[in-house]
């Protein structure tokens, strides 16, 4: 059912290694997700504690551990540095003093969220219009997945309809949605029948396994930057 694609198994969740190098399957269940009545099962391997893309552990943990935080922080992650990206759902937490809720962020009025996302430290280069961004997003969570970010993804019964889910939320184009694609099979386990042809196929946030990763991945994407330019021009 799944191909690995040449992708190390160090980089998997759920995966231990063993004398020798060689790494077997950790824990991993099967779920039919809560609501869904004839939804599809999809394969979940053991969660991680912490993504690591930012330099806090208590960002990170959040990210592992709230599906709503790392689908803000993916939204995020544009004409912005990926460390701040990610931590944005940390601070947007800390500041409305609550855990992250799609429905009550659909329900903030917008002018509080815009302040709320102003800072200071800013959550986003452009707060105002990332704020209106999140919101909407979380409008459609509530609309279409009853308030509940996971449901997009583990009642999707292949790649090819998660990426239609993905590509069809606010804020995201093609590429990012392919680049979730990728993070929620590579990082937290969710593997529709599929996803790895859909996932994207360039180096991305979701090949990032500690945080040193992050570093490298700035300079490859200049690198790449640099490259398309040149041949360009």
């Amino acid at each position: 059912m799944f191909a690995w694609l040449g992708w190390g198994l160090g980089n998997w969740p759920g995966f231990r290694t063993l004398s020798g190098g060689f790494r077997e399957p950790g824990p991993c269940h099967r779920i039919r997700p809560r609501g869904a009545a004839g939804a599809t099962t999809v394969l979940l391997m053991k969660r991680p504690e912490q993504l690591h893309f930012t330099e806090s552990e208590e960002a990170n943990r959040l990210l592992a551990t709230d599906d709503l935080a790392v689908l803000i922080g993916m939204l995020l992650d544009q004409q912005f540095p990926m460390e701040r990206a990610f931590f944005g759902p940390q601070l947007l937490k800390d500041r409305l003093g609550e855990e992250l809720d799609a429905g009550r962020l659909a329900s903030t009025d917008l002018a509080k969220l815009e302040e709320i996302f102003k800072g200071p430290p800013a959550i986003h280069r452009y707060p105002a219009s990332m704020a209106k961004r999140t919101q909407d997003l979380c409008q459609m969570i509530v609309d279409d997945y009853g308030g509940e970010a996971s449901m997009i993804w583990t009642t999707a019964e292949s790649g090819d309809e998660l990426l239609r889910r993905l590509r069809a939320l606010p804020g995201f184009g093609e590429g990012k949605s392919r680049i979730f694609v990728g993070l929620l099979g590579k990082r937290l386990g969710v593997q529709p029948e599929g996803w790895e042809m859909v996932a994207a196929d360039w180096p991305s946030i979701a090949d990032v396994a500690k945080f040193d990763d992050v570093l490298e991945l700035r300079e490859q994407k200049r690198l790449m930057k640099a490259k398309k330019k040149e041949s360009s021009g």
